[in-house]
């Protein structure tokens, strides 16, 4: 079914405001006029035109997408508003996510303006509760009002922040100077700042201790090795402090050189066994994402237990590239229990056990960890289940959907207002709606038969994205055939089998690249089905003989998977024949992979640990998400048991005595 005719199903469904009737909406108005004047609203907003929005609003009454119209009127002028105009706004839009929305805003203004009497008033009608500088603001509220302890809570919050936040950077000031919280606390965000090379993440922490800190922790940060170098940097106040800092800093730009600095005898005497464990892992961290032989031993000159999760992450990690498995099974052990309990790890603790071939205790454990995550959810998940000897294949299918039980997604106000805004091209005001409306559905969120309804009429709306995902979040039921959908078959089987690459290779790395939305576009260019940069098209069009290829084509679906299969094809054939590295090439660019695969002479490992040390997280996780899709969509299509296991193979350095290939692949 058409997108046009689903919305037209889902308008006549009910799924409109209170404010108008359906068949008033459907009988009387002007579709395309309006929605020509939604995509103006929405301009107007991002452009803080006040004036265009005001006058255009009434005319927007009993539209579908009027919530949206009203939320950025009153977005844009939020600052002047008054509280009775405010919860005006609120009362009338009650339940929908624009209504949600501007409480967060009101919140963090709120917030801002030190208002904890109406902030804690408003707070517990927040639904979405994801905005962690929100979360600050309530903890500051409780801290003022009713003197709670937060600190245990602030820190929960802020040391997971990647970049610095107002707000919960002056709660932390404000508890520093009511001496609520600890400076260690305070130093550990300077830590985490400094080896995330986030600066401003640790001045900002430096600076609620101290504003007199910050000068020198910019000097630090762009002259490490000259301040430790400095004569009277010892006598300086909190030396321990900048001195742990700066051996960080060094430790992103050459952990071989913070190594040789931190061992010497002048650091040895002053900084505790605390700091200096910290400083082992990022020396460490950073020695394994240059994926150095070293990477372990510096994990074993601190304490595993006075490390950072990020750390014992990399320590597990640099352990299985050496193949120490004692040590993989100790930084797993060492790791909270939240990141332990990740498939990912119990996985390789399962692996490490195994390894302990004279302690039956032992290998009952390993078992006991690979059947908890077996099945066909994820990477981790299906070679649990190789692990335990079986294959993979597709899980059985639910129950079919009741006409009841589509109908009621028809009529879900919220999923018919974010599917016409994808229509008309607000996709992302579109899914951030879709993704409210499932996720926090009467606060519970919908259940297992309600998502698989929802990602229904994604799927017949041909939304694939929100179909995918929405499937995915069931829990007790699997319908593989919304997981992992197979639009354009006719076109993606033609081209692979002319130029002989597997369909299930292709359909699992556009799952990952676009999830077949067709003219996806990413932040860095790259556009279509197969996500293709520009200057990657235009070099693969010449290759493979689209002598009249234009920039503008590359959104057109055939001509996408023209470009992006051939590509694909070349680069497989550079990497003989490795999905990994070839996955890792489309992702990261060939040159990455040749140096990952580690120099001539070197080791060879099971690919499985190769990709888990991919230095860049984006690409660890799209090799083995590609890898997993592809295995699943190969069970489909193939009807026949699978093994992700002989997909991957093994990764190391080529062969010597061979020509490389495809050294001018861009």
């Amino acid at each position: 079914m058409q997108f046009s005719a689903i919305l037209t199903s889902l308008a006549l469904c009910g799924a409109l405001m209170s404010t108008t009737t359906p068949s008033a909406y459907a009988q009387g108005r002007d579709l395309s006029r309006l929605d020509e004047t939604i995509l103006d609203l929405s301009q107007a907003y991002k452009n803080r035109d006040r004036k265009r929005l005001a006058a255009a609003l009434p005319g927007m009454r009993g539209h579908i997408l009027e919530p949206w119209a009203a939320y950025w009127d009153m977005s844009a002028r939020l600052d002047d508003a008054s509280k009775s105009e405010i919860q005006d706004f609120l009362n009338r839009y009650n339940g929908t996510y624009q209504e949600d929305r501007l409480r967060a805003e009101w919140l963090l203004q709120l917030g801002r303006a030190r208002d904890w009497d109406t902030f804690s008033r408003e707070y517990p009608l927040y639904r979405m509760n994801d905005d962690r500088s929100v979360r600050c603001y309530a903890l500051w509220a409780d801290y003022s009002t009713r003197g709670a302890d937060v600190t245990a809570a602030l820190e929960s919050v802020w040391w997971g922040l990647k970049e610095a936040d107002d707000a919960c950077g002056s709660l932390a000031t404000q508890l520093v100077k009511d001496k609520k919280i600890s400076s260690h606390s305070v130093w550990v965000r300077a830590r985490l700042g400094m080896e995330n090379d986030r600066l401003r993440v640790a001045t900002q922490a430096a600076g609620a201790l101290d504003t007199d800190y910050v000068k020198t922790i910019n000097t630090i940060y762009n002259t490490p090795a000259k301040y430790l170098n400095d004569k009277v940097t010892a006598l300086r106040p909190q030396t321990r402090e900048f001195v742990s800092l700066a051996i960080i800093r060094l430790a992103y730009q050459d952990p071989q050189e913070a190594a040789e600095e931190v061992d010497k005898l002048r650091w040895k005497a002053q900084l505790t066994q605390e700091e200096r464990s910290w400083i082992w892992g990022v020396i460490g961290k950073r020695a394994a994402q240059k994926l150095s032989d070293n990477a372990a031993n510096y994990f074993a000159k601190g304490q595993l237990s006075q490390m950072h999760e990020d750390h014992l992450a990399w320590a597990a990690r640099a352990a299985l590239r050496a193949g120490r498995w004692n040590q993989v099974a100790d930084a797993i052990t060492a790791m909270p229990e939240s990141l332990r309990n990740d498939s990912t790890w119990v996985y390789w603790r399962a692996r490490a056990l195994a390894r302990r071939s004279n302690v039956e205790s032992a290998k009952m454990e390993s078992q006991a960890l690979l059947e908890s995550i077996a099945g066909t959810k994820g990477f981790y998940e299906m070679l649990a289940l190789e692990e335990l000897g079986q294959k993979i294949v597709t899980p059985p299918k639910p129950a079919p959907l009741t006409a009841e039980e589509k109908d009621q997604a028809k009529k879900n106000p919220g999923l018919a207002r974010a599917l016409h805004a994808i229509n008309i091209g607000l996709r992302s005001d579109g899914v951030r709606e879709w993704n409210y409306t499932t996720n926090l559905h009467n606060r519970g969120g919908l259940d297992d038969r309600s998502l698989l309804a929802a990602a229904d009429l994604a799927c017949k709306a041909e939304v694939w994205d929100r179909c995918i995902n929405t499937s995915e979040r069931t829990k007790g039921m699997v319908d593989v055939d919304q997981r992992y959908p197979m639009p354009h078959k006719s076109a993606v089987v033609a081209r692979t089998q002319l130029i002989g690459l597997d369909p299930a290779y292709v359909y699992g790395l556009i799952r990952q690249e676009s999830r077949f939305i067709t003219d996806a576009k990413s932040v860095v260019g790259a556009a279509g089905l197969m996500q293709v940069m520009p200057a990657t098209a235009k070099w693969t069009a010449k290759k493979i003989g689209l002598n009249d290829f234009q920039a503008h084509q590359i959104t057109e679906r055939d001509t996408n998977i023209a470009i992006g299969t051939g590509y694909l094809k070349l680069v497989l054939d550079s990497f003989n024949g490795s999905m990994p590295m070839a996955a890792a090439a489309y992702n990261a660019g060939p040159g990455r992979p040749r140096i990952w695969r580690g120099q001539a002479g070197g080791p060879t490992w099971e690919a499985a640990i190769w990709a888990e040390n991919v230095p860049f997280t984006e690409t660890r996780d799209y090799v083995k998400k590609v890898l997993a899709n592809t295995t699943l969509y190969s069970a489909l299509i193939t009807g026949q048991p699978q093994s992700l296991k002989a997909r991957l193979g093994v990764v190391g350095p080529r062969d010597a005595s061979t020509t490389e290939g495809g050294l001018d692949l861009p």
